[in-house]
């Protein structure tokens, strides 16, 4: 299953944040958005998943999910939204409940994603026992259950010290590799855009169009910190981006 956004603009009254965006997501492969501050990478990312109608253009899905996909979209955020008072396999469980799935099957899936999380051990604890990194894995663990045909991540290290993000970005690589996922990635971290990204998509300030589509063919698994290649690749990215960042910092915010 593909996603393609098709001619998608949006605009809040008077100030348009994107324009004309095509763009697609294929099967299989993590796409990194990147951009000036405010140029509608979180936009997009909530267009494309269902929570905000585009003012023009349209998201469609090419295919069919996964026939054992629960939502063919979910999200993992910045913060994690775990409930404090479940512990780490009900936050988990919590996304199937809806689903009324047999109690069998519900608890084969919460084990299965939190092996694959490495958050075994772990699946009594409550979220104020956590890390923040522990708790980033609940939430990804989270989305993982349900199958989901494409996942919407929108920031999801940022809060994060430099070393469990580091520790987080092997973590995807290791579940990508063992059983590849298709993802929409949102980030203003470059670094973490060649890391984990197939593609990297380069918005324009605002009105955010696609600037550039950058391809890293580099295989996942032999990314590595430091690595010349991507440091070559980000310096790269940054190249495309430097200019319309400068300009975008120097603009009045509206309002």
């Amino acid at each position: 299953m593909d996603l393609v956004v098709d001619k998608l603009s949006h605009s809040y009254g008077k100030v348009t944040v994107l324009k004309d965006i095509d763009l697609t997501i294929p099967q299989g492969q993590i796409v990194c958005l990147v951009g000036p501050s405010g140029c509608g990478k979180s936009t997009l990312l909530r267009m494309i998943g269902g929570l905000e109608r585009p003012t023009g253009g349209e998201v469609r899905i090419v295919g069919t999910p996964l026939r054992d996909s629960l939502n063919p979209l979910t999200f993992v955020f910045q913060h994690f939204a775990l409930l404090p008072w479940r512990t780490v396999a009900e936050n988990v469980r919590l996304v199937l409940e809806d689903h009324k799935l047999p109690r069998d099957e519900e608890a084969t899936i919460v084990a299965d994603v939190l092996a694959r999380t490495r958050l075994t051990d772990f699946s009594g604890a409550l979220p104020k026992q956590l890390s923040g990194g522990m708790k980033q894995r609940v939430a990804i663990a989270r989305a993982l259950a349900v199958r989901p045909a494409c996942m919407l991540m929108d920031e999801p290290l940022s809060a994060l010290d430099s070393q469990t993000r580091e520790l987080l970005m092997e973590d995807l690589v290791t579940l990508w590799t063992r059983e590849p996922f298709t993802a929409v990635y949102v980030t203003h971290n470059l670094a973490e855009a060649v890391r984990l990204g197939h593609k990297v998509v380069v918005l324009s300030r605002r009105p955010g169009r696609v600037h550039e589509v950058v391809d890293i063919d580099i295989p996942l698994a032999e990314r590595r910190l430091g690595m010349p290649e991507l440091e070559t690749r980000q310096a790269q990215l940054w190249e495309l981006m430097r200019l319309e960042a400068e300009a975008a910092d120097m603009e009045l915010i509206d309002g």
